[in-house]
């Protein structure tokens, strides 16, 4: 595919928004807030989740077909961070660019 595709284009902002959000929202809301917030398990879901948005963009950047492989893992990984955001609270934000981006990446590894 190509990156400059509309569709492919909209995922690449997706996973780069999803990125942003979070990052900033791990390194700044969550270590704020303490508690819950900074368990390791939530942190490394934050953590993977941002990882893998930015590496799904960068797949599709390139242009390979491979992209399928990484927006697939993108979406479970995505959907799981969004559910554990909702599972603490306080993270409405980080939540639904997760899920934004999750559709995005299923709809684009199909």
């Amino acid at each position: 595919m190509n990156p400059n595709d509309p569709a492919m284009q909209a995922c690449i902002d997706a996973c780069l928004a999803c990125y942003r959000t979070c990052l900033s929202t791990a390194m700044n809301h969550c270590l704020k807030m303490g508690g819950e917030h900074v368990e390791k398990s939530h942190v490394s879901l934050m953590m993977a989740c941002a990882e893998m948005c930015r590496t799904s963009a960068h797949v599709m950047l390139i242009g390979t077909d491979q992209h399928k492989h990484t927006c697939r893992a993108c979406a479970e990984i995505c959907r799981a961070c969004a559910a554990d955001c909702e599972r603490i609270g306080g993270m409405d934000d980080c939540a639904a660019a997760c899920r934004a981006c999750a559709e995005s990446c299923a709809a684009m590894a199909a």
